[in-house]
């Protein structure tokens, strides 16, 4: 398993930069095919069984300053591939919003590139709830990085959070080829009397041989912790020097509202490093 294909959202905005050189920087290690793609912002929905109607020149320049800002992002996109010495790339604009426009064509793909939701920069062509819904049905791993911060090389210290779940070996597993990179792969284990059945007589024994037999050798540490989980991931994640994170995400969806586990949300929200989730 490898990615052969990697989607980056882009933005008109002072962080995607980051977010194209992470992504250039993984398609550069696995020989991947990296697709920027902005958004408008307008859904593909939105005339449908309406009122609104293109000819009204105050709607006109609404969506004629929403293809601007995509189109600024596309050219920024293109400006920093050029300049990181990208050769395998395209850039495409959707008329849709964010929710709708990537999550389809992530499906095509081996992974999303991301950022979080910046509460300080709202964006007019993504939702706040726009990391949550990839994570959850995109169908695919999805890398999410930080709003602020500088992170590069973010293969170097990978982090994973076992808690013996679905969501976790699913995350393992759409982690592989990272982990097959990293300089260093660490399994946090986290107050495992808690759930002694996931974690049977030894914690974390069994996902260390399953990661063995893929030639990756890792660490087990096994904290205890009186604080939340999320919190106490992210505190432990600092301390140990992670430059990556790995996990299963909770939640589903429920019509246009993202219902998260508590642990989930909270990393979403107070992220220190890059994360990378399945669901």
């Amino acid at each position: 398993m490898t990615y052969k294909s990697i989607l980056v959202h882009v933005e008109d905005s002072e962080h995607t930069s980051q977010r194209t050189a992470i992504a250039l920087e993984l398609a550069k290690q696995f020989d991947s095919h990296l697709i920027g793609l902005a958004v408008t912002g307008i859904s593909r929905y939105v005339f449908e069984g309406s009122d609104f109607s293109i000819s009204d020149p105050n709607i006109g320049l609404h969506l004629n300053e929403l293809h601007k800002r995509a189109e600024r992002a596309i050219e920024r996109f293109k400006l920093d591939c050029g300049r990181l010495g990208a050769n395998q790339f395209e850039a495409n604009i959707a008329n849709d919003e964010a929710n709708g426009g990537l999550g389809l064509r992530a499906r095509y793909c081996d992974l999303i590139v991301i950022g979080q939701s910046n509460p300080f920069e709202p964006s007019p062509s993504v939702m706040s709830d726009f990391p949550e819904f990839m994570v959850v049905n995109a169908g695919r791993p999805t890398l999410i990085i930080p709003h602020s911060g500088d992170y590069t090389d973010i293969s170097r210290r990978v982090l994973i959070a076992w808690d013996g779940s679905r969501e976790a070996a699913r995350a393992v597993t759409d982690a592989l080829p990272i982990l097959k990179k990293a300089n260093s792969v660490q399994l946090l284990i986290l107050n495992p009397d808690n759930d002694a059945e996931s974690h049977g007589d030894e914690p974390g024994a069994d996902i260390a041989l399953y990661l063995a037999r893929h030639a990756i050798k890792v660490e087990v540490c096994v904290r205890f912790s009186k604080h939340p989980i999320g919190e106490a991931i992210l505190q432990i994640s600092k301390e140990l020097g992670a430059t990556l994170l790995v996990m299963g995400a909770y939640g589903h969806s429920r019509f246009r509202e993202m219902v998260m586990g508590g642990v989930t949300r909270h990393i979403l929200e107070n992220m220190n490093l890059p994360v990378l989730m399945s669901h």
